[in-house]
């Protein structure tokens, strides 16, 4: 006990048995005093939804909205009704090293910034068009990119990924940062990148008794499908546990347009 918590700035979410719920309220004075944080919230089921909203419950503590610096990136999210997984922590680090500068980049599941801030703070692209549906979340990736100064390099699209107006043939780096899978939206991610090419990183989640490579394989399958082609093999990263017998990988692969 706990069986499992982040720390999110003054907000603790935990993961308890389920025989302690009668305990919940004394349990959260105790988090509260023994680690210094506001706010107390438990995990009451999975996350829902296309929006992946977090299902939490308050427990201790009034305020939910909260602040994290991660690697000179400062969020600002309501803990309580956005997911920020920790476990994403070193991914997000990488996007900001991945992008060059100079870059054009969509990032078409932005939700808070994940990738987009670290690509535009650190990775000193050009451009961002972060493309995110979820309204809450907008509100936020719009307070995370003034909270960090890069405000004149990300062009913030509310609406869905799927029909909102974006400049085709005309960026050299694409994240799809979706679960379980961003391979749906390949197609639409080879049409954005520039005719010499550019990068795709397509997230998704597999079982851990696949071979890495297939994962790989399905994102050039796609790709081939739209008329384009991998110019070299997709190399694949695991990002995390998801679960018993399942992991959050991701495909990096440059791709040349058809």
């Amino acid at each position: 006990m706990p069986s499992g918590y982040h720390r999110l700035g003054r907000v603790l979410i935990v993961q308890r048995p389920e025989l302690l719920q009668p305990f919940d309220r004394v349990l959260g004075r105790s988090w509260q005093e023994e680690l210094g944080v506001e706010t107390v919230l438990v995990k009451s089921g999975p996350i829902e939804g296309e929006l992946r909203t977090p299902r939490l419950r308050r427990i201790a503590g009034d305020r939910t909205e909260t602040e994290v610096l991660e690697h000179g990136v400062r969020w600002r999210f309501d803990a309580a009704r956005i997911m920020f997984a920790t476990g994403n922590r070193t991914e997000r680090l990488r996007a900001g090293r991945l992008v060059r500068p100079g870059e054009a980049v969509a990032d078409l599941f932005a939700g808070i910034g994940y990738f987009t801030i670290p690509a535009a703070l650190p990775g000193r692209a050009r451009g961002v068009w972060a493309v995110e549906k979820n309204p809450l979340s907008v509100q936020y990736l719009r307070e995370n990119v003034e909270l960090n100064g890069v405000g004149e390099r990300v062009r913030v699209v509310p609406g869905d990924n799927r029909t909102v107006d974006l400049p085709t043939s005309a960026f050299d780096r694409v994240f799809l940062g979706y679960l379980p899978s961003a391979l749906p939206w390949v197609p639409r991610s080879v049409a954005l990148l520039r005719p010499d090419g550019g990068w795709l990183h397509v997230h998704s989640v597999a079982d851990v008794r696949v071979p890495l490579e297939e994962a790989a394989r399905q994102v050039e399958r796609a790709v081939d499908r739209t008329g384009g082609a991998a110019a070299e093999p997709g190399r694949v990263r695991v990002v995390k546990p998801y679960g018993p017998g399942r992991h959050h990988l991701v495909v990096d692969v440059r791709v040349v347009p058809g």
